[in-house]
């Protein structure tokens, strides 16, 4: 079997539009949830997100394209520039064997609504021509794939907030049995708009506390539901002998995946946590990883009171009494919840962590749950990280876990 590392990576992020800004600020804690500004949230319960601020998609397409692309597939394309800018890849690696995994849990849902808007006031003459390939949610892996000439496996994963773990973990597997030599892998998604605003709080998911520093509280016994976010992350996945042939920068190996289903409910997860767990054993024995002071573990963490219990119980579950010495937080405390973007965002900060020696923090946890006991740290570390796990679950019983380690 072929071994995986990653070359190259780019975020468009609620903390930094760059990898280095994302990195620097989730290192010092910096929190991007504030009050909405993309909308009047007058009549709403829910009054902040994690909105991206200060993103700029001329800095990585033409003023015609940004006409005709949602949003969501606009942070896809700026986030796929600096991953493939920053791996190099380009013209050294035959084409078709190159690939795309990039997913969206919503796609183009800010499309769908102002086209819908049109068709009630002005009739169904007026909507646009692009409004299907704007909106449908395979659209953001198509154009990474025609920008790039990538005409290997393309294969845009949709399993809601699970979306980018699981992305990223097939594109593992393609490249482990040989299926593609390069896949730029990653989710994106742009859905801080009224009608998902209004859907998640009315399914009781989002908190409806309006306190921007204090919303967003994962393994906090005062958490009473999860803060939206927006954004992309892709990271490029390359088989090793190319990328140590070519000379490429390598941040770490990938070496381990997990997937697995509670077949339970549509919105809650599994009391006994069983797929969840399933599927960080998958990811650990596969990556062959033993559980001690040089793991950091970066939780699906969502600040809902059911998924931080039950992924305490998994990781239990999964490690015993040895869970207990890895180094356990969340992201999403400054980063919001990023849906489809989620897993792929936290992959980075486990890469990073590897690649740098920094474990960011869990803020905002000030009254810690009992029943979430494991080791979560509240300000940045410095410390040897050698293997990283990131794990996500999804609406509908998804259950994903990546597992990286540095390259031996």
């Amino acid at each position: 079997m072929r071994r995986v590392v990653v070359t190259g990576m780019g975020v468009v992020s609620p903390v930094g539009n760059t990898l280095k800004e994302y990195w620097e600020n989730l290192v010092n804690g910096v929190c991007g949830i504030d009050y909405i500004t993309k909308f009047d949230t007058t009549d709403y319960k829910v009054k902040i997100a994690a909105e991206v601020k200060g993103f700029d998609p001329l800095k990585y397409m033409d003023k015609s394209e940004t006409r005709r692309t949602d949003l969501f597939c606009q942070y896809a394309l700026c986030a796929a520039a600096q991953a493939v800018e920053e791996s190099g890849f380009l013209s050294k690696i035959n084409p078709d064997k190159v690939g795309v995994y990039v997913g969206s849990g919503i796609g183009g849902i800010a499309t769908f609504i102002s086209e819908c808007e049109k068709l009630i006031e002005k009739g169904p003459s007026r909507i646009s021509p692009f409004f299907i390939p704007m909106m449908i949610g395979n659209i953001a892996a198509g154009a990474i794939s025609i920008k790039y000439k990538a005409l290997g496996p393309t294969l845009p994963v949709v399993t809601a907030c699970a979306t980018s773990t699981h992305a990223i973990g097939e594109a593992y597997r393609a490249i482990k049995h040989g299926y593609a030599d390069v896949i730029i892998a990653g989710g994106t998604e742009a859905a801080v708009t009224p009608l998902a605003i209004a859907g998640f709080t009315n399914c009781m998911a989002l908190t409806t506390r309006n306190d921007p520093q204090n919303a967003c509280i994962p393994f906090d016994k005062r958490r009473d539901g999860f803060v939206m976010g927006e954004g992309a992350a892709v990271l490029v996945l390359e088989e090793y002998e190319c990328a140590k042939k070519r000379g490429a920068q390598i941040y770490a190996e990938i070496c381990g995946y997990g997937n697995y289903s509670d077949a339970y409910h549509i919105t809650a997860p599994d009391p006994e946590a069983f797929g969840i767990t399933q599927a960080i054993k998958q990811a650990a024995d596969e990556a062959q990883i033993t559980v001690d002071e040089g793991l950091y573990i970066n939780a699906h963490g969502t600040s809902t009171p059911l998924n931080d219990k039950i992924e305490t119980i998994a990781f239990k579950n999964a490690f015993g009494e040895d869970a207990y010495k890895a180094v356990v937080g969340s992201t999403k405390s400054m980063t919001g919840h990023m849906l489809g973007a989620a897993g792929a965002a936290e992959a980075v900060a486990c890469v990073m962590a590897i690649h740098t020696g920094m474990v960011p923090p869990t803020v905002g946890l000030k009254e810690p749950d009992p029943e979430c006991d494991l080791n979560v740290n509240t300000t940045a570390l410095r410390r040897n990280i050698t293997k990283a796990i990131s794990t996500s679950l999804g609406f509908g019983g998804h259950n994903a876990c990546i597992a990286f380690k540095k390259l031996d």
